[in-house]
């Protein structure tokens, strides 16, 4: 049997890391077996769902190389879930409910304070025909909610957890379909699983509950239910993420200059017992992935370290990769030169600023002038080629005697303006001779 797995995002805002970890694991365990990866857009929520947002996740999966197989959409889907429903409805399987929300968090609030688990205490059954004619008499719409089978235990071997086991008693009949008709996300989402082929699920432990539920349903709808994994939450700074987290949204990680490697790199290892490494090759993540090595303990989202890993990203990046993202006139050469100095590949154009741009000169103190007029002189007189920094501070150290901080940091101050920077020896020769004799000039004050 094929592998086909899913990403099933709400258009209610933008993606953020924890979506994309999600999403990315899908992706992983789907090539991991040569399977399919789809993305289904969950957008029965027509007041909330925004097309923008839709736009957005195409894009920060593009962002990342994480390409569906196929895309469905729920809202054109609608005919599936009302066959459905209807199959659910003639079989007893569902049943409507007249309660309104200050009720329901009333019983809620009984409950909890009797010491009980605040659990659907399914009062809607206990109503007859006749109390449900008044109710809808009085222009009370119905929610809809799925009957567990109290009688049958839930069960199943989730791909991180292990066995897990519920008592149906001790879950309220979830809540299908509002009083206004629309669709809640327990039932096309089962109903998309069983139509679309999908053989597994990797979510969010936040969904254990959710999963107990719909194992029944695609009993009740006469399917088999996919494999179900269950991997522990993200978290950030200040606890569990959310879509409100606009920092941590792809696209804010991306105007920030990140590269997708860097991102990659942290989601897939975050919560498991593999290392967290810079990864530029998308192939080693997946021959790497494997849900056994996933814990139970919530994953950490540090930037920091996404900012560390993304350096290291950088430091391996070729030129023809980023060739159209650097300043004009860099060449090969000048990328390799100042790319171990960056965190961004978008800090280049600063750097090449001191390659071709101007430098003021520092305040040097009358010995140091002297030192900077001595290389002038040796500086005119050397062969200007690739071994230029080490002709020239090799000349110095033998005339002068000096060595270590004291024979290199005037020159690099008065060449580049920095006390720290890319290496001299690659950088001298893109400076070249006219422009460092003219900055060393400047700097011995004459």
């Amino acid at each position: 049997m094929t592998t086909i797995t899913r990403f099933a995002p709400s258009p209610t805002g933008l993606l953020h890391v924890g979506n994309l970890r999600t999403a990315l694991h899908n992706w992983l365990l789907a090539k991991k077996q040569d399977g399919k990866f789809l993305l289904r857009i969950d957008d029965t929520d027509r007041e909330r769902s925004e097309e923008a947002f839709v736009e957005a996740a195409r894009e920060d999966l593009a962002w990342l190389g994480i390409v569906p197989d196929s895309e469905e959409r729920q809202s054109e889907r609608f005919a599936l879930y009302e066959a459905a429903f209807d199959k659910l409805r003639e079989a007893g399987r569902v049943y409507p409910c007249y309660e309104t929300a200050q009720e329901l968090e009333l019983k809620r609030k009984v409950q909890l304070g009797r010491g009980l688990p605040p659990i659907y205490d399914r009062g809607a059954l206990a109503l007859s025909e006749d109390e449900r004619a008044a109710k809808e008499a009085q222009g009370i719409d119905p929610h809809w909610r799925f009957k567990l089978d109290h009688d049958e235990p839930i069960g199943w071997n989730d791909g991180i957890r292990g066995p897990v086991k519920f008592d149906p008693a001790q879950l309220s009949d979830p809540v299908i379909r509002r009083g206004d008709g629309s669709w809640l996300y327990m039932l096309p989402s089962a109903v998309d699983d069983i139509e679309m082929g999908v053989t597994d699920v990797l979510r969010g432990e936040d969904h254990v509950s959710n999963t107990a539920a719909q194992v029944q349903m695609f009993a009740a709808l006469g399917a088999s239910a996919p494999r179900f994994a269950h991997e522990a939450l993200l978290v950030g700074k200040e606890g569990k993420l959310s879509k409100r987290l606009g920092s941590l949204s792809a696209r804010a990680l991306r105007e920030r200059g990140l590269e997708p490697e860097a991102l990659l790199s942290l989601l897939a290892r975050l919560g498991t017992s593999m290392p967290v490494e810079a990864i530029v090759r998308r192939e080693v993540l997946v021959e790497s992935f494997d849900l056994s090595t996933f814990g139970r303990a919530p994953a950490k989202f540090d930037e920091d370290e996404l900012v560390r890993l993304n350096a290291q990203i950088v430091h391996r990046l070729p030129f023809a990769q980023v060739a159209e993202r650097v300043p004009e006139g860099m060449d090969q050469a000048g990328w390799e030169a100042i790319r171990p100095n960056l965190t961004r590949v978008d800090e280049a154009g600063e750097w090449w600023a001191v390659v071709t741009g101007s430098v003021v000169p520092p305040t040097m103190d009358p010995e140091e002038r002297e030192y900077l007029t001595q290389a002038v002189s040796v500086a005119e007189g050397i062969s200007w080629d690739e071994n230029a920094w080490h002709a020239l501070t090799a000349a110095l150290k033998e005339q002068t005697g000096r060595k270590g901080r004291a024979l290199f940091l005037p020159l690099r101050q008065s060449l580049t303006g920095r006390d720290a920077g890319p290496d001299m020896g690659a950088l001298l020769p893109l400076i070249g001779r006219d422009t460092a004799l003219e900055r060393l000039r400047a700097a011995a004050g004459g």
